[in-house]
């Protein structure tokens, strides 16, 4: 049997497929509506397709599907998932309901390569790109556990867990397509939200290509200076070009990116730093998420005592401000806590 999983292949792809088989070019769209839109996971649920088809796609390909390895709840509603992948690597995800919306946070890789000092997936290797049906089966397992807990559909998708997303951008991109798709599962683009540690290249090259996503950028500090110690990416990607690529995307895109800005006491909370965020923050436009530290075992950081007063004084000087209150702590589902850690 082939390795490939019949999701790999592209819709020409599968149509060849067929004709090489002597069946009807049709068929093609039928299988693929099972794929994408009615998010099949075995060749037998595809009920009007013949049995002798299905057996020759079962010769011909396969299903490398992803599972729930484990669920962890929250006191406060958030689901941390770790989902098993084909080859028994384990990724995670997050279920995140609010009163307003539901979000689910998935990976992109498995591991990290970045070693972010504040972040938990920063000390794990990074093991190997997901593929793009890995990356849409995340959403569909946390839309569905959204359906069951939440009693509603997911209103939005962050590429904000495991990995760089940028650094994955061809299955990135792919997953978002089947997402989008009104052949897949038929989501606004401006529900999406990838983000990266500043790939310059590939964020000019992602308004290049026009998918029309929210992006978000994880600065964290905004001196160089301060930044490459917590975030060795900054010292090939530095902010004058990452200050470029945003005002790039801006103009390609005028969609306004967000900075996710991780308050963490002593290292990036000072008076200092919030000058130097402001002058950073209108060099394009831009809006700031200020998000609460949460304390990992493989680093020595404590959230900052400051986090209202550093709105506060970004506010004043009319920038567009956002607190984000972290949520499932207490199962390490939190922003930066994402280690594959179990109960």
């Amino acid at each position: 049997m082939s390795t490939k999983d019949i999701r790999e292949i592209s819709l020409l792809e599968l149509e060849s497929f067929l004709l090489e088989i002597k069946e009807p070019k049709f068929r093609a769209k039928q299988i693929w509506q099972w794929l994408w839109e009615k998010k099949a996971r075995d060749f037998d649920s595809m009920q009007n397709i013949p049995k002798k088809l299905r057996d020759q796609l079962k010769q011909a390909f396969t299903f490398r599907v992803t599972q729930i390895d484990q669920a962890q709840y929250s006191k406060d509603g958030t689901i941390k998932v770790i989902f098993k992948l084909w080859d028994d690597n384990r990724v995670e995800g997050v279920l995140i309901p609010t009163k307003k919306r539901t979000t689910a946070c998935i990976s992109s890789q498995v591991g990290c390569s970045l070693s972010c000092t504040f972040c938990a997936t920063g000390y794990l290797p990074r093991t190997r790109n997901l593929k793009a049906f890995e990356i849409f089966d995340q959403v569909v397992l946390i839309n569905q556990l959204s359906e069951e807990h939440c009693q509603k559909s997911l209103d939005n998708i962050v590429y904000m867990g495991m990995g760089e997303p940028l650094l994955n951008y061809k299955e990135v991109i792919q997953s978002v397509n089947h997402i989008t798709s009104p052949t897949g599962l038929g989501m606004s683009p401006s529900r999406i939200t990838i983000s990266t540690a500043g790939i310059t290249k590939m964020i000019k090259k992602l308004a290049d290509d026009g998918l029309r996503t929210n992006l978000a950028l994880s600065l964290h500090a905004a001196t160089n200076a301060k930044r490459s110690e917590i975030m060795p990416i900054n010292d090939t990607n530095p902010l004058e070009d990452l200050s470029e690529a945003m005002n790039y995307w801006f103009d390609k895109t005028n969609i306004r990116p967000t900075l996710e800005y991780t308050v963490i006491n002593g290292v990036n909370d000072t008076k200092e730093a919030e000058k130097a965020l402001a002058v950073f923050a209108r060099s394009f436009p831009s809006k700031i998420n200020l998000i609460e530290y949460n304390p990992i075992s493989t680093a020595n950081f404590q959230p900052t005592g400051r986090l209202d007063e550093f709105a506060m004084a970004l506010e004043k000087q009319r920038l567009i401000v956002n607190v984000r209150r972290s949520r499932g702590k207490d199962i390490d589902a939190a922003c930066g806590q994402l280690a594959l850690k179990t109960a």
